[in-house]
């Protein structure tokens, strides 16, 4: 079992940076590939960004590639997502998303909502002038 958290949303203008965290808890993080999505009032929920369990492989929604970028800290149970250049249609609540991964597919990424075990409750992010 493992619980999410995400923390760090806020209210922000265009162009400004934003960076978000996911503090897990328990003692196998590094054994799950770890992924970011967000949805806006009214839509589904779309994928953001994935890393792989060691952190050496990413992807990115063509949405938001160059702009944010996502990273892992093993040791301390934690996976950012740094957002740059926000633009108010990345308003949205963001979530982190756990899925245990085998070793031999340490440097597996997924995309999907349906590939992600574990979910956290959430963090809001509003970009407006």
């Amino acid at each position: 079992q493992v619980q999410l958290v995400e923390s760090g949303g806020g209210l922000v203008q265009p162009g400004d940076s934003l960076r978000l965290s996911c503090a897990a808890s328990g003692r196998t993080f590094s054994s799950h590939a770890m992924g970011w999505f967000r949805q806006a009032p009214g839509k589904g929920r779309e994928f953001v960004a994935a890393i792989s369990r060691s952190g050496a492989s990413t992807y990115y929604a063509d949405s938001v590639k160059g702009r944010f970028t996502i990273s892992r800290d093993n040791a301390k149970n934690t996976v950012y997502l740094q957002m740059n250049i926000l633009k108010p249609e990345d308003t949205a609540v963001y979530y982190c998303a756990a899925r245990r991964t085998a070793d031999q597919l340490m440097g597996a990424l997924f995309s999907s909502v349906n590939d992600y075990t574990y979910w956290g409750q959430g963090t809001q992010v509003t970009v407006s002038s």
